[in-house]
């Protein structure tokens, strides 16, 4: 999409300066004695416009567009190179005009075709002035002086280094020009993310806290009938599967309320391998975790002790494994593992065998609604980012299609 803005302009600038060169040279023409080859000059001015109008309409009927600005920014060297060799090649006014296609080529196409055609236009140039120089090429002009070989192949060497200089400034700026853009869009993506979060986060506050009250008054009043004597079996069962459920509920508030605020007043030294393998045990007694899964690592042996709050590493470990075991459905393995990679650094890696994720749906797996599964409701991922936020870390995801995928997480540590 890009380049096809691109290459628009590239026709219509190309346009300007062929009416711009058509008008001056009118002008030239009317004020002095300056001799002008007008019929051929205009046939080759009349020539470019017309191949403007062919490119206006391979514009809107190709779909390479690529290979239709190599094909422009060949053929406006020729047509310069015409114009450079009816003016009288290096007595005449127009070799500048070669800096345009190797410009047009850093902007449009790549950083190798600005020096393609810088290549290009150090050929064409060469060619004609030497031509010109050594008699293999006639003067269009009988009555121009000859330019002697010496002088010809100095201002060849000259403008060839021309050419390749700004074809390096060109590429260097251009290359400069997509990072700066590269980054300005990833800050963009992450400022709209963290907005998102935040409105999802005051929504589920409020949600939660409606909820949340209400919900504790009927488990408690579930549990405190539950222990009366005279219930049946049947009875007994429905209760505890009331008292579950609302347990399971209670679980999907905190993750709410996770993403509306942090809970940094409850921090302590806590340990992460034995949250871990509580999280395990939970997700195997729910069935999530079955036989068919194989968990892997050094998280058993890892011992990792960190400050923070015990609840937000137990819904981030809850949903990162849970995430994982939904991409693998068939069964798989899932890598986890610490690093302590110095006293200030903490990287927690989930490493799956699952189904991957193509490049759009990773941009997506952070954002509030957003599930890569049927089953999913996109509150999982976000709430794993704003518990990462909160701790100032980092949190990076590698993952293809039917590759598996890692998440890898960078914490700050304290001594």
């Amino acid at each position: 999409m890009k380049e096809k803005r691109a290459l628009l302009w590239l026709i219509i600038i190309r346009s300007a300066i062929l009416i711009s060169l058509g008008l001056s040279s009118l002008i030239i023409q009317s004020a002095t004695d300056t001799f002008l080859p007008l019929n051929t000059f205009y046939l080759i001015i009349g020539s470019g416009l017309v191949l403007s109008l062919i490119y206006l309409l391979l514009y809107f009927l190709a779909h390479n567009h690529i290979w239709q600005a190599y094909l422009q920014l060949i053929i406006d060297l020729m047509l310069i190179t015409a114009l450079v060799y009816i003016s009288g090649g290096l007595k005449g006014n127009f070799y500048f005009l070669y800096v345009f296609p190797i410009l047009a080529a850093g902007v449009i196409v790549s950083r190798r075709a600005v020096f393609q055609i810088a290549a290009l236009a150090a050929l064409f140039f060469g060619g004609l002035v030497d031509g010109l120089a050594f008699k293999v090429i006639p003067y269009y002009q009988p009555q121009s002086e000859p330019v002697s070989p010496a002088v010809a192949l100095n201002s060849v060497a000259l403008a060839w280094g021309t050419f390749f200089l700004i074809a390096f400034l060109v590429g260097y700026f251009t290359q400069n020009l997509q990072e700066a853009k590269k980054h300005l869009d990833s800050v963009k993506r992450e400022l709209e993310l963290k907005r998102k979060l935040a409105l999802a986060g005051e929504v589920f506050a409020q949600v939660a806290h409606e909820i949340r009250n209400p919900l504790a008054a009927i488990s408690g009043s579930v549990q405190v009938l539950s222990k009366e004597r005279n219930l049946t079996p049947e009875q007994k069962s429905l209760m505890d599967i009331v008292v579950t459920e609302s347990q399971r509920i209670s679980r999907i508030l905190d993750q709410y309320l996770i993403l509306a605020s942090p809970r940094k007043e409850t921090m302590a030294w806590i340990s992460l391998t034995k949250i871990l393998e509580e999280t395990l045990i939970l997700l195997e007694k729910g069935g999530e975790l079955n036989e068919g899964h194989k968990i892997e690592g050094n998280f058993k042996r890892a011992k990792v002790k960190y400050f923070g709050n015990e609840n937000q590493f137990r819904q981030l470990f809850w949903n990162l494994t849970k995430n994982a075991l939904k991409a693998m459905p068939q069964g798989g393995k899932l890598k986890i593992d610490f690093y302590l990679p110095d006293s200030r650094t903490l990287r927690i890696s989930f490493q799956d065998t699952g189904k991957g994720m193509t490049e759009e749906e990773k941009r997506q797996i952070f954002e509030p609604f957003y599930s890569g599964f049927t089953s999913g409701n996109g509150i999982g991922m976000s709430v794993v980012r704003r518990i990462v936020d909160d701790y100032g870390g980092k949190i990076q995801v590698d993952s293809k299609p039917y590759q598996g995928t890692k998440i890898l997480i960078t914490l700050p540590r304290r001594e």
